[in-house]
């Protein structure tokens, strides 16, 4: 597919690349604030994720598109679709899916063991792949990054845009934290629907450590490649802001206790009235990102403490 990039606006800011569509809708800053739903264990989060894909699958017809959350907060939900598709129950379902990965690493070989596509392939399993619509990763593997990544985007935006955007929370310094990889100071704005920005020493530990602590098969070249890698692909805060819905889960904080405060800060800090002050904000922190969605569902477990 080639990609018309007149279609895109490109800006840099400290070394981080954000694209911006010109179809890309105003959004006013409201802060709708978050109320999680505390619910037991992580089956229990799976299965409520799995409901939100069910409520959308019945209140639309035809395709539905939605971006997958890599890492711990959705195997649960990841091994429940692994196993619906290994019968025909959800099949209709199944098949009128069009699956987005939301970040990736890179520059990286899309076989590499530390990619979230190998890793949804284990969980999801073949059946899976085999049964759903159509399945849209963040190429890695290419020299040209920001080519390959307006293709995905035309891809996204001909489909109409996601349905459900699976969604995470990672913890940052000085208690703010990340969605997709929307860093802290990466410059990301309303408008920009996705970005290259520089990998940091620090994530790369994280990421590297959270795939082999989650069983990931990994091998030593795999790890020195993933070692190399210079950026991170992500979605931006227009891709959040223009999902349909928001579905949140938080799982982890047992092994990763900083999110206790992070996901408390998100909660408890109102976003100011003043467009500029709340575009500090949400630079500082863009976990908050998730506070100006008027249709968010935040699936967290006991140990976050609320």
């Amino acid at each position: 597919m080639h990609t018309n990039n007149s279609q895109f606006t490109r800006h840099e800011n400290n070394n981080n690349v954000w694209l911006s569509q010109k179809s890309n809708q105003n959004f006013s800053f409201t802060d709708y604030g978050i109320s999680p739903t505390v619910l037991d264990n992580e089956a229990e989060v799976g299965q409520a994720m799995l409901n939100e894909l069910y409520k959308t699958a019945n209140s639309k017809e035809g395709d539905i598109n939605i971006a997958l959350l890599g890492g711990r907060g959705a195997q649960q939900l990841h091994k429940l679709l692994g196993e619906l598709a290994k019968t025909t129950e959800q099949d209709e379902l199944l098949a009128r899916l069009n699956v987005f990965t939301q970040d990736a690493l890179a520059p990286m070989g899309m076989d590499n063991g530390f990619s979230f596509v190998r890793d949804f392939e284990r969980i999801l399993g073949d059946a899976f792949f085999k049964k759903i619509k159509s399945f849209t990763p963040m190429q890695t593997d290419t020299e040209d990054l920001e080519s390959s990544l307006k293709e995905y985007l035309t891809k996204l935006e001909s489909l109409g845009g996601l349905d459900i955007f699976f969604i995470g929370h990672g913890p940052e310094e000085n208690q703010a934290s990340h969605l997709a990889y929307i860093k802290p100071y990466s410059g990301a704005e309303s408008q920009h629907v996705a970005g290259i920005i520089p990998i940091s020493s620090s994530i790369l530990e994280h990421h590297i450590s959270k795939f082999k602590a989650g069983g990931s098969v990994v091998s030593d070249s795999d790890e020195k490649e993933c070692r190399s890698a210079k950026y991170i692909l992500t979605l931006g805060p227009a891709a959040i802001l223009q999902a349909k819905k928001i579905v949140q889960s938080v799982v982890d904080a047992d092994s990763a206790p900083a999110k206790v405060q992070t996901y408390a800060k998100v909660l408890n800090t109102p976003l100011s009235k003043n467009e500029d002050e709340a575009m500090e904000q949400l630079n500082a922190n863009p976990g908050l990102w998730i506070r100006l969605h008027p249709n968010t569902k935040s699936f967290v477990l006991p140990n976050l403490g609320l």
